[in-house]
């Protein structure tokens, strides 16, 4: 991982992909697995100044949202996270130490002076995002009287912004200030069931109305929302209760024990303490490797270089399809020459976990039903058309390999475009068993 002042300098480099790859290190470094870290507050504050460039006017894809927005937006939704963190509850909730903790909470009110100026700018993506760190912002003592100015603009705009998560943060900062938001909550509900009663027709190729439900899907704004908030505040987002709530949780899944020591057949599973251990962040990335790498980018966070690599021709012209890493045990596939998805093998890969629970090398039965159970909202299990369960939220899904007389589960972690299994990943991946 980059240096933070490294991070900070390519933020407004000329090169745009390498603005796009600073940002999402940037998040990476300073904001990961909700935390703050002693970089973290300067790190806000250097931001905050940056934020008046003519630089950050420039606008592409980024990482963690989909659509197209200015920098100004993507720096400033990176504030939207730093905001929302400083008001958790300390180092019990895994925000960092009560030092960095209370470094960041210090710096809210020039970072309030410095954003609240955006929040009425008229591109509405920036002014959002804006609104969206001053409201959290507001959380500060310090700045309680300044509440009335901006709840009337969080209600009129945030409410109803296509992103969900700005919603959320509408929904939550009026009702600590005391206002009532029963008619935000219904409304979210009712968006929700609409949603995905329209998903069930549409995904019904045997029901009436499939053609106008997946009409009506095509015509819907497309939420913007940070997939890794999605999956993490589901419930208070969409009002519905965790499936826990209907019946006892299944036991979490377990990883295979592995083939004896000095077995070196072809079904060879890995032991436990064999594989590497890995994280991941949805859409971000997992292990040391992040979505958008190169394949150079890979081989040296890997320190090995790819046994295969295979390329798919468009007349003249070739695209990298996929590399196989055989001693780290995943495959990298690629989106346009950027590493678009990691599918980690099930025999000899790393063990990726979700809260605590294996992901890699298992029974699918049991991964399937942990998943199943833990889902927070219809919609956020689906099943791509080879029946591998997918959770659009996590950008996670799970196939099946081949382990002799068995099968264990190999899982995918993939971009926000590469949902669509079926028809969007390199072929070769599905020749793997």
């Amino acid at each position: 991982m980059p240096d933070t002042p490294d991070v900070l300098g390519a933020v407004l480099a000329a090169d745009p992909a390498l603005r796009v790859r600073a940002v999402g290190d940037l998040y990476r470094l300073l904001l990961n697995q909700e935390r703050v870290f002693p970089a973290t507050a300067p790190a806000a504050l250097v931001l905050a100044a940056l934020l008046d460039d003519p630089r950050t006017l420039a606008e592409g894809e980024w990482e963690r949202r989909a659509g197209r927005r200015p920098l100004r937006a993507e720096l400033l939704n990176w504030l939207v996270s730093f905001a929302d963190l400083t008001r958790l509850d300390g180092v019990e909730d895994g925000v960092g130490t009560a030092r960095d903790l209370a470094a960041a909470r210090a710096a809210r009110p020039v970072l309030y002076a410095r954003i609240a100026e955006f929040c009425d700018s008229e591109d509405l993506r920036v002014s959002e995002a804006a609104l969206a760190a001053t409201a959290l912002l507001l959380a500060d003592p310090a700045l309680a009287s300044s509440v009335p100015a901006y709840a009337p603009a969080v209600r009129k705009v945030l409410a109803v912004s296509v992103d969900s998560y700005y919603r959320w943060i509408a929904r939550e900062r009026l009702a600590a200030w005391g206002e009532d938001v029963a008619g935000l909550i219904a409304a979210e509900k009712e968006h929700r069931a609409a949603l995905s009663r329209a998903q069930e027709v549409a995904e019904n190729p045997f029901g009436e109305g499939q053609k106008q439900a997946i009409h009506w899907l095509e015509e819907q704004p497309e939420d913007t929302a940070a997939a890794e908030w999605m999956a993490r505040r589901s419930e208070e987002w969409y009002g519905y209760a965790p499936a826990a709530s209907y019946g006892p949780a299944p036991e979490p899944p377990v990883a295979a024990a592995g083939s004896e020591a000095g077995y070196l057949g072809p079904w060879r599973i890995a032991r436990e303490e064999e594989r590497a251990e890995w994280t991941f962040t949805p859409y971000v990335g997992v292990g040391p490797l992040h979505f958008g790498m190169t394949l150079e980018e890979i081989t040296g966070a890997l320190g090995e270089r790819p046994a295969v690599c295979s390329y798919s021709r468009y007349g003249e012209d070739q695209e990298l399809a996929y590399a196989d890493f055989t001693e780290s045990g995943i495959r990298a596939l690629f989106h346009y020459d950027r590493l678009g998805c990691v599918a980690v093998d099930a025999l000899t890969g790393p063990q990726v976990r979700l809260d605590a629970a294996p992901l890699t090398g298992c029974a699918p039965a049991g991964v399937e039903d942990w998943l199943a159970h833990r889902t927070t909202r219809p919609g956020s299990l689906r099943y791509s058309v080879g029946g591998d369960p997918v959770l659009p939220d996590l950008g996670l899904a799970i196939r099946f390999q081949r382990a002799g007389d068995t099968t264990l589960t190999r899982p995918l972690f993939l971009l926000r475009d590469w949902l669509d299994l079926w028809h969007s990943l390199p072929s070769d991946e599905w020749n793997s068993v």
